[in-house]
């Protein structure tokens, strides 16, 4: 038996192809989804799952895999083919007339940022959107996710016998559309209001896609837009040009992108993950950013739009405060922004399951929800989908500063003006090994013990523990990873020197432990 690391968690499957991910997991992974959407109620009346993947080199075998998979399981396939992950969770809402006809979700062939020789199964369901009654397909709650985990690693798959197998479907079989989703997926972002502004045919573009799904989907969101771009890695061979997670590290190497954007004087760099569902900036200099700028430029933008039509606010019979919803990790900045705009922030904990869950709620509440997202530069607007989506976050920075007149450094300093010291943000992010998840338990109660006792100190236990401290404008989160034996330790502060001194201190915190 291989050594290699089969991953599994609340974001899929992920292992080395050929090792630990071999077609025989991926058919038994498959039948485990299939088994658990077979058991949803909600999904009685439909057969259909969207099936795709992000164009990495050697898909093939686990993504006819996975159909092979589900087609035995009872399920019928909608193969879309080389698709973003926002992508298929757009094929997958766009079939039927309601949640109920809709296809009961979707799953794409990625292992996301991991490097080249790695594959990996990600499950989207529309189960949240219908017990809340809210259409849209997206990640499985955590619940959901151990839930499929039991059954693939219990064997327990409910093969059904001949002759009650899936069928394989082409999408023009199910529905009037185009088969092209990657340019429907652009068209829906480019038909909503805040990205529909002249000046944009005047910004230039670079964008590294790292030869993957995002290739496609990009160029057509470009060409809608009328904005000048050059596709730096955009071959779609789904070879890799350097490590694919769009880091400053990964992106900073000569010929990279930081080194293209003031190379052909462009305005702004992107750099997506290989399924596209991740977007990292660089600004018109060629300076990286960081993924926590993304999300609060696209929350600007749509402020600003709302702004320029004289909408901040619909009122109290319209949903009240504008709301954003992110996790415990993510930066103050979003706070700030929405406080700026007359909004608020709702947190919940880490996990893109979790955020969506909690928008659909608030929506299904009559609350005014505009945006959600992750502080990895996920950006996921409910308008187009319930899931991170790239394209969402590139349509929204370039309205941000087509509207605005600002150069991405411009915008930037902005959000940075908006802080508590008015000069920046600064992040630390640490990390220590547990031997196991439960390790952390002792460790969350005795912060949780020791600050709830302090002054001035805000704590919230929904995932670990987070502390803020308002007045001062600083906080810290401390929770065990859901993907490795860490715990990790995030500190924010307006300052390094104060966000250094907080670690410390909650460091030595949990040394008493």
């Amino acid at each position: 038996m291989s050594e290699a690391p089969l991953i599994l968690g609340v974001s899929g499957l992920r292992g080395i192809v050929g090792e630990s991910l071999t077609p025989e997991v991926a058919v038994r992974y498959a039948g485990a989804v299939g088994a658990w959407f077979a058991h949803q109620d909600p999904y009685v009346d439909t057969t259909d799952i969207v099936v795709g993947h992000d164009g990495r080199a050697g898909h093939e075998v686990v993504y006819y895999a996975v159909i092979a998979g589900l087609l035995a399981n009872g399920w019928s396939v909608i193969p879309i083919g080389c698709a973003t992950t926002p992508t298929v969770g757009f094929a997958a809402s766009s079939f039927g007339t309601d949640a109920y006809h809709q296809p009961a979700g979707g799953i794409v062939i990625t292992a996301s940022h991991n490097p080249q020789e790695w594959n990996g199964i990600k499950v989207l369901t529309g189960l949240i959107a219908i017990e809340d009654g809210v259409p849209g397909i997206s990640a499985p709650s955590a619940a959901d996710a151990n839930e499929i985990i039991r059954r693939f690693e219990q064997g327990d798959l409910s093969w059904p016998p001949y002759p009650l197998g899936g069928r394989l479907k082409r999408a023009a079989s199910v529905a009037t559309l185009p088969l092209d989703f990657a340019d429907l997926h652009a068209q829906k972002v480019t038909s909503l209001w805040p990205v529909c502004h002249h000046r944009n045919e005047a910004l230039r573009v670079v964008v590294d896609s790292v030869n993957a799904s995002g290739t496609r989907a990009t160029e057509c969101l470009l060409r809608r837009m009328g904005v000048k771009h050059i596709q730096l890695h955009g071959d779609g061979s789904g070879i890799f040009p350097h490590t694919p997670e769009p880091t400053k590290e990964n992106l900073s190497g000569e010929g990279g992108l930081c080194d293209a954007v003031p190379g052909l004087k462009a305005d702004v760099g992107f750099a997506q993950d290989p399924d596209a569902d991740r977007l990292a900036i660089v600004d018109e200099q060629g300076s990286y950013i960081g993924e926590e700028y993304t999300l609060v430029l696209c929350a600007a933008a749509l402020m600003e739009a709302r702004k320029a039509e004289g909408r901040l606010q619909v009122g109290p019979t319209g949903g009240g405060k504008p709301v954003f919803v992110v996790n415990l990790s993510t930066s103050r900045m979003i706070d700030d922004v929405a406080a700026h705009y007359g909004a608020e922030v709702v947190r919940t904990p880490v996990g893109e399951a979790n955020v969506v869950e909690r928008m659909k709620q608030l929506k299904a509440q009559g609350r005014d929800v505009v945006m959600g997202g992750e502080g990895n530069g996920g950006v996921i607007w409910p308008e187009v989908t319930y899931v991170r989506d790239s394209l969402s976050a590139m349509a929204l920075t370039l309205a941000l500063m087509a509207r605005t007149g600002k150069k991405v450094s411009e915008l930037v300093a902005m959000v940075d003006a908006m802080g508590p010291g008015k000069q920046g943000y600064c992040i630390l992010k640490r990390k220590a090994p547990l031997a196991s998840k439960a390790d952390a338990v002792p460790v969350v109660e005795h912060l949780t013990k020791v600050y709830r006792g302090e002054v001035g100190a805000v704590v919230d236990t929904q995932d670990g523990v987070r502390i803020d401290w308002p007045a001062r404008g600083v906080w810290a989160h401390v929770r065990a990873s859901n993907t490795e034996p860490i715990m990790r330790v995030i500190v924010e502060a307006p300052t390094e020197t104060l966000a250094t001194e907080t670690a410390k201190a909650v460091e030595a915190r949990i040394a008493e432990v």
